[in-house]
């Protein structure tokens, strides 16, 4: 299994960075790697939603299942099914003096036959960019001013 994080600082309150990244059903519209998310099914403190996202022209599916603690500011999430062998991670949310420090890990395995080092590396190379420009449309959302 591999492991990748990324983090950014938000300026922008932690209250609004955490409320966008709740609402994952706007993800597509600012995200180009993503085509959908759909909600399935809501309930107090979480979701399980369906996302279609596209890596170098590829679709990749899953079904996520999503643990959100207000409280805490903090979302567990796990792949319920899909293409991942395994999909899980964190994601935090902190307010820091310049506005919200937002932390992602994720922890994921992806068989594919044949792969060899090189190629494993590489796909953990695409996942920790996946995660770094996701945090980066998420910065662009809040920091861009509104026209």
């Amino acid at each position: 299994m591999a492991r990748v994080e990324a983090s950014a600082v938000i300026r922008a309150p932690l209250d609004r960075v955490y409320a966008l990244a709740k609402d994952v059903e706007r993800f597509p519209q600012f995200m180009p790697d993503l085509e959908s998310v759909a909600v399935l099914e809501r309930r107090p403190g979480g979701t399980v939603t369906q996302w279609v996202g596209v890596v170098q022209g590829r679709k990749i599916r899953w079904v996520e299942e999503d643990e959100w603690d207000d409280a805490r500011h903090v979302c567990v999430f796990r792949q319920r099914s899909g293409d991942f062998n395994r999909y899980e991670g964190t994601w935090t949310f902190e307010a820091v003096p310049d506005g919200t420090q937002s932390r992602l890990a994720v922890d994921f395995e992806l068989d594919i036959p044949l792969a060899g080092a090189l190629l494993s590396n590489l796909v953990k190379v695409l996942m920790r960019k996946n995660c770094e420009n996701m945090l980066a449309s998420l910065k662009g959302q809040l920091e861009t001013p509104a026209s």
